[in-house]
This record gives structure tokens, sequence and C-alpha cells, in this order.
């Protein structure tokens, strides 16, 4: 029996609940599948040919005529195989799931301690739910989406996850010791 190496999520167990009574959550989120999707689609077809490949999540604008696709299931590879034969000579999809991880933020100090690492206005006038960037937090390129109120969605370089999940937990505890 021939023994393959098997996945091992980069962030694995990992999760931090800090900033007592500020409700602050860093979450190592699902290592399921993410596509980069890149082509001159309009939204609305593109989300339709999502929901008929059997995609659940709906795509986040990454940049112009760019979308990342993500979901906590592991890819199936019919559901890719359809899609990208339902974008053929619209878009290409390229699989990122082995390249990208995503770490959620969530509480209602998540926009501060983010504001610590990344000149985006996080603001919800300016930064609303579904809205995305791609930025700098530190040294890290790293794509942000708000995905609620007071949550975010951070997808990372996956040799850079661990180093992105420090600088985190750092900016966090240093917020925490400010705020006393």
């Amino acid at each position: 029996m021939r023994h393959l190496p098997q996945h091992k999520p980069v962030l694995a167990g990992m999760a931090y609940n800090g900033i007592s009574g500020a409700g602050l959550r860093l979450e190592a989120l699902p290592e399921g599948h993410l596509l980069h999707v890149l082509g001159a689609i309009e939204p609305t077809a593109l989300a339709t040919e999502l929901v008929k490949a059997g995609f659940a999540k709906s795509s986040i604008q990454a940049g112009f005529r760019q979308w990342f696709v993500a979901g906590d299931e592991p890819l199936v590879p019919a559901s890719l195989d359809a899609l990208v034969a339902a974008l053929a000579g619209k878009a290409s999809v390229m699989d990122q799931s082995h390249g990208r991880v995503r770490i959620g933020v969530s509480g209602r100090s998540s926009r501060a301690l983010l504001s610590r690492g990344t000149a985006v206005d996080l603001d919800p006038s300016v930064f609303p739910e579904g809205h995305s960037a791609m930025t700098m937090v530190g040294h890290l390129s790293v794509q942000i989406v708000r995905t609620g109120d007071d949550s975010f969605e951070l997808t990372v370089l996956r040799s850079f996850a661990e180093s992105l999940w420090d600088d985190l937990v750092h900016m966090a505890a240093s917020a925490e010791k400010d705020s006393v």
C-alpha cells in the first residue's frame, strides 16, 4: 500500500478570543476551496453559473474583471469542470485552494484591530458588507472582505498564513494593553 502525503491545514486548531469585553475573535477558516475567476463576465451571469455548477457561496470581486469564489467544502472536481465549461470563452477559472488560506476576524473590535495593520478605510459607509480590497496588512499582501457588520475574512498566500496569524494576535494583544 502506498502512503500519500496527507493535507494538513496550515492553521489547524488555531482560534483566538481576545480583548476581553470588546469581543474579538480570530478564527482559522476551513480550507475548503478558493477559485480565482478572471474574465469579461457580468457578476450576475457569474452568480448564475456558480449556482448551476453547485457552488454555494457567491463570488467576491477581487479587482477589475476578477472574482474569488470561496467555500468551506472541499472542491468537487465535477463542479469545477462544469464551471470551467460554462465559462469557456467568457472567463478563466484557476483553483487556488491549496495556495491560499482564509482567516476570520470578528467582534466589536475587529475594525480597530485591522486598522492597526492596514490603511484601508473599513468604516461601513465606505467599506460595506460584501466589499473587498487587496491590501497590505503589515508587510503581507492580503485580500480583506467585509462579511458582516463586525466581521471580516482575510485571504493570504498559504506560506504567509502563520505570519499573518502571529501579526494579528500581536496587534490584538497590543490593542488590549493600550486600552488598559
